[in-house]
């Protein structure tokens, strides 16, 4: 018998540590080959953490400005796009070179309890995207309350 409260904790850590390794594999790649550009692979470190009676989860998007950043939550997953366009334009020159740049990242994250959905906060500095994601209390997660005799 186990001692777990949430018989899917395992999982989950199954899960997380699966993810882990594809990341890892995915950067041995070589990138050229795939045709997959530097900029695509990049990935987007990211800490969950239980402060009790909130999730607080940083993640690192360095180099995008905050309204290029998307955060969505929806059936206890968080995910997280940001995506960045730049180019340099100068009309009616002849290239010699054009360098246009478009990196895309995103990451999912599974909330491993329900969170306050009108209650989650996110900042955004230096890089860092920090998201306060308060603990949903027993008597909002809803259901019919049975008396005990």
């Amino acid at each position: 018998m186990t001692d777990e409260s949430d018989p899917f904790d395992g999982f989950e850590r199954q899960l997380n540590r699966l993810q882990q390794q594809f990341e890892n594999i995915t950067r041995m790649w070589d990138r050229e080959r795939f045709g997959l550009p530097e900029s695509e692979m990049t990935e987007m470190g990211v800490d969950l953490v239980d402060h009790g009676d909130e999730f607080v989860l940083t993640a690192d998007v360095p180099g995008f400005d905050s309204d290029e950043i998307d955060v969505r939550l929806s059936d206890h997953t968080l995910n997280i796009t940001a995506e960045h366009e730049e180019s340099t334009e100068e009309q009616e020159e002849l290239y010699l070179k054009s360098e246009r740049s478009h990196r895309s990242i995103t990451r999912s994250v599974r909330i491993p309890e329900p969170v306050d959905e009108e209650n989650v906060s996110a900042t955004y500095n230096n890089g860092v995207l920090t998201l306060t994601l308060p603990k949903q209390k027993p008597s909002d997660v809803g259901g019919h309350r049975i008396e005990v005799e």
